[in-house]
């Protein structure tokens, strides 16, 4: 696969993206290497990976990050009912060594997203979503699965990788993430998208879309992120939502009336409208 190959591939589902994104991905693909993603919250990180395992014929795998994630919610755990269940069966059958050593066999191994996605038998892509919003511990103990595809469990041993899945991190720089990390990585920023990628998406993820109300909307979403009083700045889906929003309503043209009446589509929160000029919750100017 080259890089123009690729780019079709991701312009067939609907993700408009330059030739250097599609080269960082190439690459981060051929290499085996996991691939961190930051940007601002709704450039579409995200969609990446989504869009990655559809143009590749892979399936996706989802850890969505928060504090206090632990390896039993992401590695692996032990299914505790069957194993106690095993045991009141096979006590007066089986050896105590037996016993214990068929407790902690597959059977009673129920996999989560890290393990399942070196275990599988096809090629997977990993989306390790928001790992800024995992603790730090957390992230070293991703280390070893990030530089050798492989993981330690107690009770089994090393397991090594039967495929090497795309792996995709992606942050909002919620905090610093390690060097220890990053080095593991390649690393990919995406920005806003100008306005002319922005009514690109438009157009891709609304096809039949009005012209020249999708060029209204991107400027104007455009003007809300330049405002710095905005806490929340509209994401990409955002702006796809305020031009349905419009269509919806038959709106050709963003007038101030239209954007009044519709602004709940894209601001997501009185503070901003009012941040904005306007107080679409109240149905009057803000102050």
């Amino acid at each position: 696969m080259d890089i123009s190959t690729l780019k079709q591939k991701l312009d067939a589902q609907g993700y408009v993206c330059d030739e250097a994104l599609a080269a960082t991905l190439l690459v981060a693909l051929k290499l085996g290497r996991p691939l961190l993603i930051e940007g601002a919250a709704g450039v579409g990180k995200t969609e990446i990976a989504k869009v990655m395992a559809a143009a590749l014929d892979r399936p996706l795998l989802r850890l969505q990050c928060y504090e206090g994630l632990d390896e039993s919610k992401a590695l692996y755990e032990w299914n505790y009912q069957k194993q106690l269940l095993s045991i009141q069966v096979q006590m007066d059958r089986t050896g105590p060594d037996a016993l214990t050593k068929s407790l902690f066999s597959d059977a009673y191994l129920l996999e989560r997203p890290l393990l399942q996605s070196i275990r599988s038998e096809v090629p997977t892509v990993l989306l390790i979503d928001e790992i800024d919003k995992a603790d730090e511990e957390f992230e070293a103990f991703l280390l070893e699965i990030l530089s050798e595809m492989q993981v330690s469990i107690p009770e089994v041993g090393v397991l090594r990788a039967k495929t090497i899945p795309f792996v995709v991190l992606t942050s909002n720089r919620a905090r610093p993430l390690s060097e220890a990390l990053r080095r593991r990585c390649a690393y990919l920023y995406i920005p806003y998208p100008d306005l002319d990628k922005e009514v690109a998406i438009l157009r891709s993820k609304l096809p039949n879309v009005n012209e020249h109300l999708a060029v209204q909307v991107a400027q104007a979403v455009h003007d809300l992120r330049e405002n710095e009083g905005i806490l929340k700045k509209p994401s990409i889906a955002e702006t796809i939502d305020w031009v349905s929003a419009l269509e919806a309503l038959g709106i050709s043209d963003l007038t101030e009336d239209a954007r009044e009446r519709t602004l709940g589509f894209v601001l997501k929160s009185r503070e901003d409208m009012e941040a904005s000029g306007h107080c679409g919750a109240c149905g009057h100017d803000g102050p």
